[in-house]
């Protein structure tokens, strides 16, 4: 990709008048230190997972501290079976590793399924392209830019 992920992220929301803040910090590849670091809510970190739905790639995003339903996830889909993409999937898909990927599939071309329970945040946290960069956006700007399809997706861990 010429322009990086968190350069075309924020260019977008930025034309869109959406307002939002972005930090940088040390590296972190767990929702959990992810989460330490900003100093929000394990909750309010928007976890974005690649998935392949039968022979189709869509983008979840959970609850950081919820786990994928994949039975409900294949319900909502209509799909027979659903996995995580693997590393190399999602680098060939987003330019990215698995843990800084923002939840905007459409950045991607890819459909954006959202956890219901996302929306018990007023804001939401999460990587922007890379394991030092973090966004804190409001869930109804959020909602209101990615339009994603909402779904019972997840459960506890």
């Amino acid at each position: 990709m010429s322009v990086d992920v968190l350069t075309r992220l924020t260019a977008s929301l930025e034309a869109a008048g959406l307002a939002f803040a972005l930090t940088h910090h040390r590296p972190v590849f767990t929702s959990a230190e992810a989460a330490a670091v900003r100093g929000t809510s394990l909750h309010s970190g928007a976890k974005a997972l690649i998935l392949k739905a039968d022979d189709a790639f869509v983008m979840a995003v959970l609850p950081a501290d919820l786990a994928l339903d994949s039975k409900s996830l294949r319900a909502h889909v209509g799909c027979r079976r659903v996995r995580f993409a693997e590393k190399d999937e999602v680098l060939t898909l987003t330019g990215l590793t698995p843990g800084s990927i923002p939840p905007f599939g459409s950045l991607f071309g890819l459909p954006t399924l959202c956890d219901r329970g996302l929306a018990d945040n007023e804001s939401i946290n999460f990587n922007a392209g890379a394991h030092t960069d973090s966004i804190q956006l409001s869930y109804s700007a959020y909602f209101s830019y990615e339009n994603p399809q909402i779904a019972d997706i997840a459960k506890a861990g």
